[in-house]
């Protein structure tokens, strides 16, 4: 591990891929937040951009959020679902999609 990874506490020790603490973000009252503008940039994030939000749980409590493009993850869904249900249909052109 480098000095900055040692120094740095959104690095860790796993691959370079792996996640990270970008930013701290606050809920108001309402129960909205701001992503920080810097991130919005980073990830190309516009106005009107649908995200979907991912949530994970463990012991029964959310324990972390995720954001995904829905255009993305609506493929990822695709790829992942597309060949069990043609199977399931048995329909050619869902299995090769």
């Amino acid at each position: 591990m480098t000095q900055k990874e040692k120094s740095d506490p959104g690095v860790s020790a796993c691959a370079p891929s792996c996640c990270r603490v970008e930013s701290l973000v606050t809920v108001d009252e309402r129960g909205q937040m701001v992503l920080p503008k810097e991130i919005r940039d980073k990830a190309n994030i516009k106005p009107g951009d649908k995200l979907a939000v991912i949530s994970w749980e463990k012991n029964g409590e959310i324990s972390c959020i995720s954001l995904i493009r829905a255009e993305e993850f609506g493929g990822m869904v695709r790829e992942l679902l597309g060949p069990m249900m043609g199977e399931v249909l048995g329909n050619e052109t869902v299995k090769n999609k």
